[in-house]
Order: C-alpha cells, then sequence, then structure tokens
C-alpha cells in the first residue's frame, strides 16, 4: 500500500510539475519568437499547481517531510514526545479530513452552478473534488501513524542550506 500511495502520489505531482514546465516554456517561446502568449496559460498554471500541492500532500505526510519546529525535542522528556506526537496526528488528521468534507461540499455546489475558470470555462469542480479526496487520504495517513514512534533526527538533519 506503502508503494501504491508513494508513486500515485509521486506521479501525479510530477507529471503536474512536468506540465507546468511544459506550459511556461512554451509559453516563454512563444511570447520570444511569435509575439503571443499561450490563452490561458496563468489558469492552466495555476490548476496544475493545486495538482502538484494536493498531490504531495500524502507523501509529504507519510513521509514525515512538513516543517516542523524541535528545537526542544532533545529536552523534552520521552513520554512527552509521544503525546507530542499522538495530539500532533490527531489534530492533523481531524483538519485534514474537516476541511476534506468542507473542500467536497464546496466542490457539489460548485458542480451544481457549473462554476468555471475565467478564461478557459474549465470546470472547477473535479480539480476541488481532487484536492478534497487528497486532504482526506491524507489525514487517513495521519491516523496510520498515530502508533509510529515520533521520528528522531539527527542534529541539522533534513535541512537544506
Amino acid at each position: 500500500m506503502k508503494k501504491l500511495l508513494e508513486l500515485a502520489s509521486g506521479l501525479l505531482s510530477g507529471l503536474a510539475l512536468f506540465a507546468i514546465m511544459a506550459l511556461t516554456f512554451f509559453d516563454v517561446l512563444g511570447r520570444k519568437f511569435a509575439n503571443r502568449s499561450i490563452d490561458g496559460s496563468l489558469e492552466l498554471t495555476e490548476l496544475l499547481m493545486v495538482v502538484v500541492i494536493f498531490g504531495a500532500l500524502p507523501l509529504v505526510s507519510e513521509r514525515g517531510e512538513h516543517v516542523e519546529f524541535d528545537s526542544l525535542d532533545p529536552y523534552l522528556p520521552r513520554w512527552l514526545r509521544k503525546a507530542q506526537n499522538v495530539l500532533v496526528h490527531l489534530l492533523c488528521a481531524g483538519l485534514l479530513v474537516g476541511l476534506g468534507w468542507l473542500m467536497w461540499e464546496t466542490a457539489s455546489q460548485f458542480m451544481a452552478s457549473g462554476e468555471t475558470t475565467a478564461q478557459l470555462k474549465i470546470l472547477k469542480a473535479p480539480f476541488i473534488y481532487g484536492m478534497s479526496i487528497l486532504c482526506i487520504a491524507t489525514g487517513v495517513i495521519h491516523l496510520f501513524l498515530l502508533g509510529q514512534p515520533p521520528v528522531q533526527r539527527a542534529e541539522g538533519e533534513g535541512v537544506a542550506l
């Protein structure tokens, strides 16, 4: 299941990021050499950014790669770090599932009203449904992480300089 999550999430985000790169490349070429931009390139980039961000969210949570403040961790007793870990995962799970539910409701309203993007008239609802599903999936991942021990990182590990 973990491999499937990593493959699906990584592929979804990677393809969307590649599409943004290609779109930007051809848009700049068009502006530079043909004095014409790709119609709706900004809208497409915005929609693809949604796919990149929400597509990567389950993977980031599963790997524990989000931003965290751990300066005090070496000074906290082990039982307090475990309690903190449980509390953080419960809070994240609850908020992400709640956010996913709200997004699902919004997507349903957008689908009913036929809400589209301004220029290209692309339906917004499918993207918001996708955001909702990925938020809920990430919340479920945090529930699975409840039983895991807190991640122990070495000094400076994960910090890019």
